[in-house]
Order: structure tokens, then C-alpha cells, then sequence
């Protein structure tokens, strides 16, 4: 079992940065691949970005592809998500899963509670 707990979240102008941090625990972290998924308000969770058990592989949704970075460390049983050059419309709560290297949420077996992002334009 894998328990996950984001930090990082916050409030940004548009054009800022921000990094995601996701501390994971349990001995099984290191074999499994990782994804961020965000949920804005009135809208279904949507893929953001996955990255392989070795971070050898990555993976990003078109509306996120050139902003953002996910990486890894897994001696520190973390996951990052380095996002840059912030919209307003990447305001949402972020998740950080668990799971097999796809992009769709279903194949995630462990979440987070999730960390509020909100970019004010």
C-alpha cells in the first residue's frame, strides 16, 4: 500500500511558478509509476502529467506539455510537478496518484488529498 500526501500548492499571479511536491510512503513507492491529475470547480478530474516507476518515462497532456515537469526521487519517495508560466486556467486542486503508467485516472490505485492551486490573472 502506498500513502501520498502533496504540498506546494498556493496562490500565484499569472506567468509564476509554482512546484508540487508528493511524499509517498510505503516500500512499494519506488516500483510504481506516479501521475498528477487536477479538478477545477465544476469540471471532471483531467490528466496532467505521469512519469515511469524509474522517472525513464514521461508522459504530459497537450494543455500542459512545455510548461509543466514531473521528476521523481526515489530515495526521497518523492514525486515533483515543476509548473511554470502559470494560466489562470490551470487553477484547480491537484492530485497526485499512484498506479500503472497511463494517463487515465482509473488505472491509479492510491491518491492524495490533493493541494489547492490558484493562479489570479
Amino acid at each position: 500500500q502506498v500513502q501520498l500526501v502533496e504540498s506546494g500548492g498556493g496562490l500565484v499571479q499569472d506567468g509564476g511558478s509554482l512546484r508540487l511536491s508528493c511524499a509517498g510512503s510505503g516500500r512499494t513507492f519506488s516500483s510504481v509509476a506516479m501521475g498528477w491529475f487536477r479538478q477545477a470547480p465544476g469540471k471532471e478530474r483531467e490528466f496532467v502529467a505521469a512519469i515511469n516507476w524509474n522517472g525513464g518515462s514521461t508522459y504530459y497532456a497537450d494543455s500542459v506539455k512545455g510548461r509543466f515537469t514531473i521528476s521523481r526521487d526515489n530515495a526521497k519517495n518523492t514525486v515533483y510537478l515543476q509548473m511554470n508560466s502559470l494560466k489562470p486556467e490551470d487553477t484547480a486542486v491537484y492530485y497526485c496518484a499512484a498506479g500503472r503508467y497511463r494517463w487515465t485516472s482509473t488505472y491509479y490505485d492510491y491518491w492524495g488529498q490533493g493541494t489547492q492551486v490558484t493562479v489570479s490573472s
